[in-house]
């Protein structure tokens, strides 16, 4: 692997510092390394010398005293910037291959932690059993951990786009934590514990999922955006389908605590990979190290970065209201955040309320045991994987392609996609709930979980595009608003899932009635993207946040 996903990893940055800057250093550190003119003390007084003195010869009276005084503020700071604009050291020019490796890596950390959520969902029945308690407070510890890391990215997410921490540190140093508290989830003894131990687990699993997205942005340039954010997605919406394959397979053959030994085998080994080899890639972070660097070897204080200047300006009281109140603020006066917040957190909450539905068809209905359920979840995986090959070309076209040849182009491009994806939904939930019957073969409900899955990806790549080009300035907030939003909403959904379906179901259809009251919701929020893309320029321009 590339010395520089090394050197600018998190052992590496530790091996750079204790060897005294010999060990993976950088350029700016070796002897033979030739300083620009521009970073030496003496350069910036020697242009305000040759201003002043021109003035004072009478030859450039045209130079304003406004000019000269520019000139001597240039002097006091001398903002560091890459060294033009094919710097392999900025991200947007590294190689096709590593920026390929980067998302990758970046979307195996995103599955290794978002998996834990229902993972250990199999085994409910046996934890029901072993502390002799009801199903809704077995399912509490799911509830738990989605909460967590709805929260999570309220705290972590700015902190990540603050230059002296930059996004790997906060990676590694949670995701070191995350895998830690599996040890005690592990060897739980009351559902007390479990249900603190996951929410904790849940906050720190949380910047994966917060900030995966801006990371893949740090490396791939606007047009591709789209099409990155949706490779890096699947690994993000395969996770909670992956969890309880894994799961049952532990749960029937050992027992429910082995999901949480698995989960740290797995953390602990996305640890220990990307601790060597994910390296920093926001620019803020990256100039700010090489701001430090350069003072160091010449001398020169003057020299600092955008990211040290933003931080100088920043009181408390400013950084507080950034981190806790914008995204609420953003989330409650904007009708178009508020829409699409409420439309993706009722998807998400569908969707961990339906995975509710799965046992009693398919283990009440179809008789499967735990092991043949958990394969059931490979439909969703199918479906997340063909609604990818039907959305990447399309965006492709419509987005990519216009970008590149300099057309412009409105987050309203995204939005016939989110109304294909919103009416595939309802069909796909109608076709599980009403094929689901003991007279009938176990395919029809799968077939209905592909075309849920195809709709639901696509609805979510297109409204999260969508938010992103609307509102890209305010990007880490809105995304962190939705985050709590949908978390929240979701996690409390799967308590009331059992007894809405059993109460609405009869003995030929166990889950119909309860499948159709789930479609009609879904039916109704179609109405959003076809507002949206009726009215989104209006909209957008009554909005004080708006990019555009």
């Amino acid at each position: 692997m590339h010395h520089r996903f090394i050197r600018d990893s998190f052992w590496g940055r530790l091996a750079y510092h204790l060897s005294g800057h010999k060990l993976l250093n950088h350029k700016e550190d070796r002897p033979d390394y030739v300083i620009p003119e521009k970073y030496l003390p003496g350069y910036q007084s020697k242009a305000a010398e040759i201003v002043v003195e021109e003035e004072r010869n009478g030859e450039s009276s045209s130079i304003s005293s406004g000019e000269g005084k520019e000139v001597e503020k240039i002097n006091e700071q001398i903002i560091v910037g890459w060294d033009g604009d094919d710097d392999p050291e900025n991200p947007y020019n590294w190689p096709l291959y590593q920026k390929v490796f980067f998302v990758f890596e970046i979307a195996f950390l995103t599955t290794s932690v978002y998996m834990g959520s229902a993972i250990y969902t199999p085994g409910i029945e046996q934890i029901m059993e072993e502390w002799g308690i009801g199903r809704v407070r077995a399912t509490l510890p799911l509830t738990l951990f989605v909460i967590g890391y709805g929260i999570g990215p309220m705290v972590l997410s700015p902190l990540s786009e603050n230059a002296v921490f930059g996004r790997t540190n906060i990676y590694i140093i949670t995701l070191f934590i995350f895998f830690i508290l599996q040890i005690p989830t592990a060897l739980a003894p009351n559902i007390a514990s479990l249900c603190v131990l996951r929410f904790l687990s849940g906050f720190f699993a949380s910047p994966a999922l917060a900030t995966g997205g801006a990371s893949v942005g740090d490396v791939i340039s606007l047009p591709y955006i789209p099409v990155g954010i949706a490779i890096w997605s699947i690994a993000a919406v395969c996770g909670p389908s992956l969890g309880p394959l894994i799961g049952s397979v532990f749960a029937q053959l050992i027992g429910w605590r082995w999901t949480f030994w698995f989960m740290l085998i797995i953390s602990g080994a996305c640890f220990l990979v990307l601790g060597f080899f994910l390296p920093e890639t926001y620019s803020q972070t990256l100039l700010y190290r090489k701001a430090k660097r350069l003072r160091a070897v010449t001398g020169n204080q003057n020299i600092t970065s955008e990211g040290e200047i933003a931080n100088s300006k920043l009181t408390t009281r400013e950084v507080v209201i950034d981190i806790l109140w914008r995204p609420f603020e953003i989330t409650i006066f904007e009708p178009v955040v508020l829409l699409i917040n409420i439309y993706i957190a009722l998807i998400y909450s569908i969707m961990y309320l339906w995975f509710e539905a799965f046992p009693i068809v398919l283990v009440g209905t179809y008789h499967f045991n735990l092991i043949e359920m958990g394969v059931s979840y490979v439909g969703i995986m199918i479906g997340i994987l063909l609604g990818a090959l039907i959305y990447v070309p399309i965006i492709y076209q419509k987005f990519t392609k216009k970008m590149l040849a300099g057309a412009e182009v409105t987050p309203e491009v995204f939005l016939p996609m989110a109304i294909f994806g919103s009416v595939l939904m309802p069909i796909g939930i109608l076709i599980f709930g009403w094929s689901a019957s003991p007279d009938t073969h176990w395919i029809g409900a799968i077939i209905g979980t592909v075309i849920f899955a195809m709709g639901a990806f696509c609805v979510f790549q297109t409204l999260f595009n969508y938010l992103s080009m609307s509102f890209w300035r305010y990007l880490a907030s809105v995304f962190a608003g939705n985050d709590l939003f949908r978390s929240v909403t979701a996690g409390a959904f799967p308590l009331f899932g059992a007894p809405l379906f059993e109460n609405l179901g009869s003995e030929k259809f166990p889950v119909g009635w309860g499948s159709t009251l789930l479609a009609l919701i879904c039916v109704l929020m179609i109405a959003i993207p076809v507002l949206f893309y009726l009215n989104g320029p209006k909209l957008r321009a009554r909005s004080k946040y708006s990019g555009f």
